[in-house]
């Protein structure tokens, strides 16, 4: 009997996304789609159906409009990388543009009674951190689910910002805070920050699979390993050398990466960040073997409060002001999530990366950055991105599924 071949495609789905470079194929599919079409796909047709139109320009992969969305998408990008923490868990973080928003408030009320930007940034990195573990203690020691739990901060904390700015807006001039969005780093620094990120992803490749190998442990095979150092050797290159072209990396970019490569090897690399993958997979399992389920959760949670935090200090940096549109009552937290599922972590728990929530957030950022070049609607900008995240959702669901039936 002939083997059914929407089964066989279900496991080489499955297959392809338990292995380390699997996970990101989606994303980069997405990206090199969207890329493709508004880049070189509808600057042709237009050219063609009318010679006297240049067709977008090709502003799209200018490397002038390539800044912009690298700059665009840092929010989304860091926001996305602590909703990915808890996503680990099977938890869900309703509340995170807001708490961004109010830290952000915080943060330019405090420059404007006179306490120096870098101390501001201190305390408002406390204030989220304490704000994300209170929600996590509810949900861990109390029991309330996190959807509950975070929709309630949502809407209170979406009050605490309409408390702060009164006005609805506050501009942002100290000179610390403003210098992390417009800072440059040399050229020749970028180009070396990105011989060192490089070294660090193909050194932490080539450790894990040595590890894995000590261990006895199934391995990804030696061209799926140099496939995702070369390919990403390429991506990194690419986007600095893109940057510089145009004016330079900016130091809000190498922060978020820095801080993405924190928050990976503490997810990765850390008993700590070990347990969070064992709660998702099965908290009960990870509770009989002797994990402090509770007090991970509230520490993921604290995790998320402190990226939250650092999302408003960039926000505020990069638009020059804080106010109630940009963060709480705007597309940020949506944008957000979508970047962190679109980026292939699962919403079952157990599975996903903080670096494929920063391409997440760039499929995201180029989605909309494309249909506002190309002149769509609002209402179409909606539509696509639900399409993407559905579309994401639903090769998640069915690469974990076990066979037709249920998981």
């Amino acid at each position: 009997m002939p083997a059914n071949p929407s089964l066989s495609l279900v496991n080489r789905l499955r297959i392809l996304r338990e292995t380390q470079f699997g996970a990101f194929v989606p994303v980069l599919l997405a990206l090199a789609a969207i890329w493709g079409y508004f880049g070189l796909a509808m600057p042709l047709w237009e050219h063609l159906t009318d010679p006297t139109s240049d067709g977008l320009r090709l502003i799209f992969l200018s490397p002038r409009n390539i800044y912009n969305l690298f700059m665009q998408s840092a929010v989304i990008a860091t926001l996305a990388v602590g909703i990915t923490v808890v996503l680990l868990l099977g938890d869900i973080d309703l509340s995170a543009a807001a708490t961004a928003g109010v830290c952000a408030a915080l943060l330019g009320v405090l420059m404007l009674a006179g306490v120096p930007g870098w101390l501001a940034c201190l305390i408002v990195m406390v204030v989220g951190t304490v704000m994300g573990a209170a929600q996590g203690l509810l949900i861990a020691y109390v029991g309330i689910p996190s959807f509950v739990v975070t929709l309630a901060g949502l809407l209170g904390f979406q009050g605490v910002m309409q408390k702060i700015l009164p006005t609805g807006n506050l501009n942002i001039s100290d000179p610390f805070v403003r210098g992390i969005a417009r800072v440059l780093i040399p050229d020749l620094l970028g180009i070396l920050i990105a011989c060192a990120l490089v070294g660090l992803l193909a050194f932490a490749a080539l450790r894990r699979r040595a590890q894995r190998a000590a261990k006895g442990l199934e391995l990804d095979s030696t061209t799926a390993l140099w496939g995702q150092i070369g390919f990403f050797t390429v991506l990194v290159f690419s986007a600095v050398l893109t940057m510089n072209a145009y004016r330079s990396v900016p130091l809000l970019i190498v922060l978020l990466i820095g801080l993405t490569a924190l928050i990976g090897w503490v997810t990765t690399s850390t008993p700590f960040g070990r347990s969070i993958f064992a709660v998702g997979g099965n908290a009960e399992s990870a509770r009989r073997v002797g994990m402090d389920v509770k007090r991970i959760r509230v520490a993921a949670f604290g995790i998320v409060g402190l990226l939250a935090a650092i999302g408003g200090i960039f926000g505020a940096s990069r638009y020059g002001s804080v106010s109630y549109t940009a963060f709480a009552g705007g597309s940020l937290l949506l944008e957000s999530i979508g970047a962190a599922v679109i980026g292939g972590t699962s919403l079952f728990g157990g599975r996903g990366s903080v670096w494929n929530a920063i391409l997440g957030a760039l499929v995201i950022g180029s989605l909309g950055n494309g249909l506002d070049l190309s002149g769509a609607s609002a209402a179409d900008k909606l539509m696509f991105s639900g399409a993407i995240l559905l579309l994401a959702v639903a090769i998640d669901a069915v690469s974990r599924s076990d066979g037709p039936g249920g998981r």
